[in-house]
């Protein structure tokens, strides 16, 4: 299998941003910090995998190639925005610097609409099909 380069970039961003966010970090560490990786580290590999289970059905814009219903997609409709709103929050605390949290009121309500784009599109294509996955999953 070969791997996307989508998800060898998003590795690379991840590891730099991670090496230069803790190089900077006080010492020792505070509960923030260690909170903030707790989050970091579970999310963005959920949020990884999400994008590999996705597959050739990942797209910056709303489309409907496929219906993915199979691993993470099987309980949650759209875990690339919860993982991804998660290693946000997880980045945040982890840098020291929770006023940043803020961004998450523009964040999230940005998700939420992509999100209901989306779904209209899946609707649209997949119809009774869709309708039923979104009744058996989250989010």
């Amino acid at each position: 299998m070969m791997i996307p380069l989508r998800i060898i970039g998003f590795l690379i961003l991840f590891g730099a941003a991670f090496y230069i966010t803790a190089r900077h970090l006080p010492s020792p560490w505070t509960w923030m910090q260690t909170l903030g990786l707790c989050l970091v580290i579970p999310g963005f590999v959920l949020w990884l995998t999400a994008h590999v289970q996705l597959g050739k059905s990942f797209s910056l814009s709303a489309q409907a190639r496929q219906l993915v219903m199979h691993g993470l997609y099987s309980r949650i409709r759209n875990p690339i925005y919860l993982f991804g709103s998660i290693v946000i929050a997880g980045f945040i605390l982890f840098s020291g610097h929770p006023e940043y949290l803020l961004a998450l009121i523009i964040v999230i309500p940005m998700q939420v609409l992509r999100a209901r784009t989306e779904s209209r599109v899946l609707e649209e294509k997949f119809g009774e099909e869709y309708r039923a996955y979104r009744q058996r999953t989250w989010l």
